[in-house]
């Protein structure tokens, strides 16, 4: 079974919560899009969400106070770490029932391919993926591309096995703040509430290579309003299409002039028009060349 285990940041540090919830609600579609059944989503949070979760997602409640604004040059990251980490502790720790064989943190905002679930339930036992190249996706302009070195770029890229976070026995979903982050220690720091370095963490701490995964497993949302890193979709991209919509569990966006516009981009449009302007000089010069030498 595959555990998709994702929080939600605290409504106080939202800009829009009813913002929030609605990414969500698009990420857990994608999420329950699984071709296949054996898969459990437990999402962490201080406020329950105010839709229908579904008889596959899970809601763990916490009491963690949010983060409180602070000054330095990693501060507003160190906080950011924190609190994300020490909820991701939290799902994983309420995962522990369901025993499963893998686990894939996800952001509340991000889409997966909908063969994961299936995917892992053919290879027990495997020390685990990274996604490597993945999908960039702005709903706002109803478009994508390609993301190289995917996991440098986004949390939604790991998938191993439970056992690889050393889940504190001693501990269960009840458990205070401080005693998530004292039970796994600098795991908060580096695979809970980080992902750049995460596949250099797991191959120094416990000798654990992982393989990239055969297939884009996963969509990066931006151009959200909720992101944290504030990363936006620019220049040109790919519109919309039904089947990139249904292998990742994402609604259909309406094309319109407008939607394509943005799709292009002023600067895109741009570019082609001179690059036309300048085929269409060619045979001209062509002649005016010829008749030079004759």
């Amino acid at each position: 079974m595959l555990a998709f285990v994702t929080s939600l940041r605290h409504p106080r540090n939202a800009a829009d919560y009813g913002r929030v919830e609605e990414l969500l609600r698009l990420t857990l579609a994608s999420l329950t899009a699984q071709t296949s059944g054996e898969y459990v989503v437990l999402v962490v949070g201080n406020r329950a969400p105010g839709f229908d979760l579904g008889e596959r997602v899970r809601f763990v409640p916490v009491g963690f106070a949010p983060p409180e604004a602070a000054h330095g040059p990693h501060a507003e990251r160190d906080r950011f770490v924190r609190d994300k980490g020490s909820k991701i502790g939290v799902g994983l720790l309420a995962a522990r029932p369901y025993a499963p064989d893998h686990v894939m943190i996800v952001d509340a905002d991000d889409f997966v391919h909908r063969d994961l679930a299936a995917f892992t339930a053919r290879h027990p036992g495997h020390p685990g993926w990274v996604v490597d190249q993945g999908w960039v996706y702005s709903r706002a302009r109803g478009v994508y591309r390609r993301q190289p070195a995917f996991h440098r770029t986004c949390g939604t890229s790991l998938v191993v096995p439970f056992d690889a976070y050393g889940v504190p026995a001693h501990l269960d979903e009840t458990a205070t703040q401080e005693e998530v982050l004292a039970g796994y220690g600098e795991r908060v720091g580096h695979v809970l509430g980080a992902h750049r370095h995460a596949v250099e963490w797991f191959a120094r701490h416990q000798g654990r290579v992982l393989e990239p995964l055969p297939f884009r497993g996963a969509v990066y949302h931006v151009d959200t309003g909720e992101n944290h890193s504030g990363k936006r979709l620019r220049g040109l991209a790919r519109p919309l299409d039904p089947d990139f919509a249904a292998c990742y569990g994402l609604p259909p966006v309406r094309r319109t002039t407008a939607t394509l516009w943005s799709a292009v981009g002023p600067r895109a449009v741009a570019e082609t028009a001179l690059v036309l302007g300048r085929r269409a000089l060619r045979p001209v010069r062509r002649a005016l060349a010829a008749g030079a030498r004759s």
